[in-house]
C-alpha cells in the first residue's frame, strides 16, 4: 500500500484552517453575543467578514497563479 503524503499534508492543512475559522466565527462571535448582545454580535460578524476579504482575495490570486504555472509547465 502506498501513501500519498502530499495529499495527507494538504488535507491536514485544510482541516486546520477550517478549525481556525470555526473557532474565530462561532466561538469568537458567540462570546461577543454573550457579553454584548445580538447587535454587537452582528457587527462583529460583519467586521470578521470584511476582515477576511483580503485574505480570501490573496488566496484566490495564489491559486490562480499556481494553476497558470502548472498549465504552462505542461506545454
Amino acid at each position: 500500500m502506498t501513501r500519498n503524503l502530499q495529499k495527507y499534508a494538504r488535507q491536514t492543512n485544510l482541516h486546520l484552517i477550517a478549525g481556525a475559522l470555526v473557532l474565530l466565527f462561532i466561538v469568537g462571535d458567540g462570546l461577543i453575543y454573550l457579553f454584548y448582545g445580538s447587535r454587537a454580535a452582528l457587527m462583529g460578524l460583519l467586521c470578521l467578514l470584511i476582515g477576511m476579504t483580503p485574505v480570501v482575495l490573496v488566496v484566490l490570486i495564489i491559486l490562480i497563479l499556481d494553476w497558470i504555472a502548472k498549465r504552462a509547465n505542461h506545454e
